[in-house]
Formats: structure tokens, sequence, C-alpha cells
């Protein structure tokens, strides 16, 4: 009689800017507890994330949220056979705290210890409500510090297609919202603003870059709008900040569909996803869906709870890495700026 496979249950940890989250996810798709505690309201009065405050909010919450992703998966760290930690990219300092936490709890249990980058963990995102999922799949991540799209050629094997020259979308996002007076966080301020008002309203530009069609450009959308808000101020012309709002996300969310698509019926692929903060915007997610719908292309997303940081997602990218062998020393550090497929 065949040996019943045994469950292989990881304990992830994510530090990697303002959100103290841990998460037990067995077998790479099922998530047994996914816990996240924000500090949004704290680094909102500063029109942003403070990085010394993030990282001392961390080391006060990061032992509470553990065990309250333990005991809500109905786990010990003895029924733990790895932990998993996203050791960049991200803010050093609060990218330390989950890296010397995940090293002291797996060096104290005896556990194997896996470094997970935080993009690649965005990306595996997807497989948590769609088993079905699997690579190859063409995938846009955008989010606060990134804007890539991303061949997914097997777990754990990413290729650059396209990537942000200057702004990120998210960044842009967050800029434009502090510009029309709505602070901090930018990217669901706007999209609750923008479906008040016309997205025709004002034409602000689309980058193309001629010698890299994959890649993306918001420097030159975020300046259009500051020039407009400028040129309105001057000249007493009253603002409609929600056709401001909405003009706007729609030529972020046109690029980013027409650039996504592009690609992917380049290289033959009909499957596309996406991830990251970003990707839980209601517009990008309304227009990519019909995109790929029309070009015969299957759309997978993640529910917004696993758009914006947690710590399920590292689970179930560092279950894949996992089982591939890979293992982390002692001597694992943050890197802040970790590029996707580095070890």
């Amino acid at each position: 009689m065949e040996q019943e496979k045994k469950d292989v249950l990881i304990l992830a940890i994510e530090t990697s800017c303002d959100e103290t989250a841990a998460a037990v996810v067995k077998n790479g798709r099922d998530i047994l507890s996914n816990i996240i505690y924000t500090q949004i309201k704290l680094h909102t009065v500063f029109g942003g994330v403070v990085p010394e405050i993030a990282s001392r909010k961390h080391i006060e919450k990061i032992n509470p949220v553990i065990e309250a992703a333990l005991e809500e998966a109905g786990v010990t760290l003895d029924d733990i056979d790895a932990v998993a930690v996203t050791y960049g990219p991200g803010l050093v300092g609060a990218l330390l705290t989950g890296v010397a936490e995940a090293k002291a709890i797996a060096f104290g249990a005896g556990k194997p210890l896996v470094g997970v980058h935080h993009i690649e963990g965005h990306i595996s995102a997807n497989y948590i409500e769609h088993k079905e999922l699997e690579p190859p799949f063409l995938c846009m991540v955008a989010s606060g510090g990134h804007s890539h799209l991303v061949m997914v050629k097997d777990y754990g094997e990413y290729e650059i297609i396209g990537r942000t020259r200057d702004d990120a979308a998210g960044e842009a996002f967050d800029k434009v919202a502090r510009a029309i007076g709505l602070g901090y966080p930018g990217g669901p301020k706007i999209d609750k603003l923008a479906r008040e008002g016309n997205p025709k309203a004002i034409t602000f530009p689309r980058a193309k870059i001629s010698d890299s069609p994959d890649d993306f450009s918001f420097s030159g959308l975020k300046s259009a709008v500051l020039n407009y808000l400028n040129h309105c101020e001057m000249k007493n012309i009253p603002v409609n900040r929600a056709d401001v709002a909405a003009s706007f996300q729609q030529a972020v969310t046109d690029v980013l569909t027409e650039h996504t698509v592009a690609a992917a019926k380049r290289l033959g692929i009909n499957r596309v996803a996406i991830a990251g903060g970003v990707a839980s915007n209601s517009s990008l997610r309304g227009q990519m869906k019909e995109a790929c719908e029309k070009n015969g292309m299957t759309f997978y997303y993640p529910s917004p709870v696993y758009c914006t940081d947690n710590a399920a997602m590292i689970g179930v990218a560092g279950y894949y890495e996992y089982i591939k062998g890979v293992r982390d020393g002692w001597d694992l550090n943050a890197v802040p700026n970790l590029k996707i497929g580095e070890r």
C-alpha cells in the first residue's frame, strides 16, 4: 500500500513595508491562517510610510501576529516544516525585523529557513484562489515600488519582460492622490473618487517607449497631472477632483492593460495574471478582464486581501522554494534592492 504523502506546512513572515504579517500555508495552496497588522493609520498623518516608525511597530507586533497565525491554523511550531520570510526588496529596517524573527524561530525550533523575494510572493498570490493555475503564464506586477511584466516560466523561475523606467504605477497613484488632496494611501482613495468622475474629461498622456514596447513610464503622466492642477490654480479654474482622478486612473489602466495584452500576444501566452497592490484597483481588474476575454486569454487575479502585502503569498512562494530544496543559512540578510530571480 502506497504511503500517503505528508502535508507540508510553512510558517511565513512578511515585514517588507508597513504591514506586519504571518501565515500558515499547507501544500502551497491552502491558507490555514493569514494575520495582518496594518500600520496605515500611523503613517497617514505623514502622507506616506515613515521607515523608522514602521520598523519600531514591526518589533512591537511581530510576536503577537505570529502567535495569532499559529493559533488560528491550529498548529504549533513542532508541526511546521519550514519558516519562510521576505528578505527583499523593501525597507531595510522593516525587512531586518522579519528576517531576524524568522532566523530566531527556525534556529530555536530546529526548522529549515527559506528566504522569499517579495515580488515573487505577489505573483504566487494567484495560486491561492486559482488552484488550476500553473506556469507558464505572464504576470503584470503593479505596486508602490514596482511595475513589472514577468514571464513565469516555472515555479520559482522568472524572466522580466518589461519594467518601469521611472515611477512605478502605485507611486504615481500616491503622488497624484497627494496633489489633489486625497492623502495616503493614494491607490484606494483615487479608485473610490474616480467612480464619481468622467475618465474622458481630461486627456492625459499614455507613454510608449519606442525601443522597448514592454517597458512602462509613469513620470510624464504624473507631471502632466501636476501641470494641469497648476494651470487651473494660476487661471483660477475650478478643479473637478473626481474627473482628474478618473482621467488619471484611466491613463494608467490603459497603459498597463495594453502593454500586458500586447506582450502576451507576442509571446503566444494565453494565461495572464496580475499581482501587487495596484492589482486591487477596480478599473484595472475590469479592463484587463475585458481585454483578455476579447483576445481569448484566461485572466487570473487575487482577491484584494492577497494583492496588498500579506504573509500567505510569502508562504505559497516559500513552499515551492522549499520543495525545490532551497535552504538559507543563518547569514540570510535583508536585501532592500533585491532583483527578481536573484538569491
